[in-house]
């Protein structure tokens, strides 16, 4: 199972900079997989300008998804 962008099929590595909103850009920090079939699985992000507290959010608000998921 990889983890990878929506737009090019590259995948999510720890440390990409995606952009959450129009102006907010985050570090991608950790991503778990989907825990059971219906599931997207998460990504933990932290802002790129402080290393104040990260937040965790599903996979598709970063623009990434599952591919070659076994349990679907």
């Amino acid at each position: 199972m990889r983890l990878v962008y929506n737009w090019n099929n590259e995948p999510v590595k720890i440390g990409d900079v995606v952009t959450l909103s129009k102006v907010e850009k985050v570090k991608v920090t950790y991503f778990r997989e989907p825990h059971k079939p219906s599931s997207q699985g998460k990504v933990s992000v932290q802002s790129v300008d402080d290393e104040g507290m990260g937040r965790e959010y599903y996979v598709s608000v970063i623009g990434a998804t599952w591919i070659e998921r076994e349990d679907q």
